[in-house]
């Protein structure tokens, strides 16, 4: 399961914030019974694009043979 200031990988786009499956992001927050985490999506800089609270089957662990990509972030509603 899921620890709080793990890196996590989305399993799926999220339009509205301009999130693509793929994206990195922390876990920074697990409920009790673990059937949902706050993730904070955030830009190369640190500025936060997103916090959301997602289930386990959004996310899933990074994996010891995979490499990161840099991508711009489409401009969404308040994003910039």
């Amino acid at each position: 399961m899921f620890q709080e200031a793990e890196i996590v990988v989305l399993k799926r786009d999220i339009p509205e914030y301009g999130l693509k499956e793929g994206d990195i992001g922390a876990v920074v927050h697990c409920y009790r019974d673990f059937t949902a985490f706050e993730v904070e999506f955030v830009t190369a800089q640190g500025g936060t694009i997103a916090l959301l609270t997602l289930s386990p089957e959004d996310i899933r662990p990074v994996m010891g043979q995979e490499i990161l990509h840099v991508r711009g972030l489409e401009q969404v509603g308040s994003i910039n």
